[in-house]
């Protein structure tokens, strides 16, 4: 499975070779997700780690490559009674839904890789039916050469056309359809188990009319493996994008009137340097001139060399408690990412605003994808065979009237020191982005805005990070005293707890489920604690990791200072806050 998976980051480190980087023919893609020797199969995230770093293993993977090897796949782990999960070709789940059961000795994973020969278009239609392993880079490319354009993408393209729905993947918009990718379905085959006489499996096709499709366009992979997703389309059309580098004043206010003033609207805000970015983006009539792409900075190809670097300079700082060294990385970054429009470019380079670009070319990004596999001179900076960017993303969903009293919180406890906010800032600030309300079970019941921010990650779960209690209260903030929802391919795994509660036609998909899967082949331990928003373990350092929230110093680092201390804007959260004097 595969996630809008969106690694906002760039390190002012990069800045001198990031163009280099781009042009190179010495990198590599990103590795496989799965790993096999002779004793069975490793499956990984595409950042090397889980949420709780245990391996995913399981005796062995199919690769169906067209949907009658797949139906065949399906009866025979059926007539096995096997669990049975999907990945695709990049694999960005932060939490381990696509993990089957443990022990995986009963267990298959099946790949949808090879599964991406057919992008069929119905132009008259206005519809695109593509096989589920096919890329959105190519899906986006096909239709863009027949006239038409796909609305509605996330921001980074390493994502198959099955993955990118089942999990919620977005781009922002509140206009039309909306930014939600799964809101563009308009039809949709699975194969399912089926009984013996139906010979193990059956494909089941859905329109928007039956009753099992807002329970299939948002599925975590948990009602059988998607075969084909028809989507959608518009006439080809072009986009106008300004970046505003503005004062953050009154961005709990402003951020309702952007997005229903610019279709594409997104803001950036980098609360340490007081600084709001506002994304005008709308259409323009193709006559408009320009020819503009969007090459997003953090998806671009980076020197290994570089990229190692950048991780021992952060890592450095985080253990010499460096705040001021981290606001240096900060405001460089931020003064780069203005110089150059963020990897927006009118044509090879950026040359001023607005950059006018066709939708297929404007919309989404993810160069670092794309290099030649023959050597290893460069790659994408969080490739984890380099030992490079390593980090975690929180996306928390709101709904729109709760949104501007969530970020007066925020602002409270910027305002108390503004440097503690620097780490965040380093990697991309608080992405805010707009999706409109759905009627998927598990998507949004209501016009709701989302929140990103990624922020560093230890190489050792049992090392705190700096500043960690700020993040951690700006994460209970979001999730518990303001009721966000948390994206399902992301967060660490307290942003689930009680999640259940939060999505009034949980129990319409649940009945999806048990009539599509009713021997929970497609169901495992790691997809329910998610679904169902179960409690972890409540071990020493539970908390550091975002396993638990602490309720005791043994849960956070009482050896490294940290202790269990209340909220200082949000008193009922609880952190781990670093004390010098508790250090022995």
């Amino acid at each position: 499975m595969a996630k809008l998976g969106s690694p906002w980051l760039l390190h002012p480190l990069l800045l001198p070779v990031i163009l280099w980087g781009v042009a190179s023919t010495l990198a590599m893609p990103p590795p496989p997700p799965v790993q096999c020797n002779s004793t069975g199969c490793t499956l990984h995230n595409s950042y090397g780690a889980w949420g709780d770093r245990k391996d995913c293993l399981v005796p062995s993977i199919t690769y169906p490559s067209n949907q009658q090897e797949l139906l065949q796949a399906v009866a025979n782990a059926t007539r096995s009674n096997l669990k049975v999960k999907v990945v695709s070709k990049f694999s960005h789940t932060i939490p381990k839904l696509a993990c089957p059961q443990t022990p995986s000795r009963n267990a298959i994973l099946l790949s949808t890789e090879k599964y991406n020969a057919s992008i069929d278009v119905d132009t008259a239609g206005r519809t695109v039916t593509a096989d589920a392993g096919v890329g959105l880079r190519d899906l986006i490319d096909r239709v863009e050469k027949e006239g038409l354009s796909l609305v509605s993408a996330p921001y980074w393209e390493g994502v198959s056309v099955a993955g990118v729905i089942s999990t919620g993947a977005h781009g922002s918009s509140w206009w039309g359809k909306g930014g939600a990718v799964h809101d563009h379905v308009v039809g949709l085959t699975l194969v399912v188990p089926g009984k013996e006489s139906e010979g193990y499996a059956k494909v089941v096709r859905l329109g928007a009319k039956d009753p099992l499709f807002n329970a299939a366009r948002v599925s975590l992979g948990m009602l059988g493996v998607i075969s084909k997703v028809t989507f959608s389309l518009e006439q080809r059309f072009k986009r106008s994008i300004t970046y505003n580098f503005t004062d953050d004043d009154g961005i709990e206010d402003a951020f309702m009137d952007h997005a229903k003033k610019h279709e594409f609207a997104d803001i950036t805000w980098y609360p340490s340097r007081h600084t709001a970015v506002y994304r005008y983006d709308d259409r323009v009539p193709l006559s408009t001139s320009g020819d503009g792409v969007y090459d997003f900075l953090g998806f671009q190809t980076n020197l290994i060399a570089v990229s190692k670097t950048v991780r021992a300079t952060e890592k450095a700082l985080e253990r010499a408690r460096n705040v001021n060294g981290k606001c240096g990385v900060a405001a460089t970054t931020m003064a780069y990412k203005k110089l150059i429009a963020n990897g927006l470019r009118n044509n090879l380079i950026f040359t001023g605003y607005p950059v006018v670009g066709y939708q297929g070319k404007i919309q989404t990004s993810g160069s670092c994808l794309y290099s030649p596999p023959s050597s290893t001179g460069s790659s994408c900076a969080w490739d984890p065979r380099i030992q490079g960017l390593f980090f975690y993303e929180t996306t928390a969903i709101f709904a729109a009237t709760k949104f501007g009293d969530f970020l007066r919180d925020v602002r409270k406890l910027r305002d108390m020191k503004p440097e503690n906010f620097c780490g965040v800032d380093i990697y991309n600030g608080l992405l805010i982005r707009f999706i409109k309300a759905s009627e998927a079970y598990l998507g949004q019941s209501e016009d709701s805005v989302v929140l990103d921010f990624n922020y560093y990650r230890a190489d050792d779960p049992t090392t705190p990070r700096l500043n960690q209690d700020v993040w951690e209260e700006v994460e209970q903030m979001a999730f518990f005293k303001y009721g966000a929802k948390p994206h399902w391919a992301k967060n660490r795994n307290l942003a689930f707890l009680d999640v259940q509660k939060k999505y009034p036609k949980l129990n319409k998909f649940l009945a999806a489920k048990k009539q599509l899967d009713p021997n929970d082949f497609f169901s495992s331990e790691w997809s329910d604690e998610i679904l169902f928003g179960r409690a972890g373990s409540r071990g020493d350092g539970c908390a550091l990791e975002g396993q638990c929230i602490c309720s005791e110093d043994r849960h956070c680092s009482p050896a490294k200072g940290y202790l269990c201390q209340p909220g200082v804007v949000y008193k009922e959260a609880r952190v781990c806050r670093y004390s010098a004097a508790s250090v022995s």
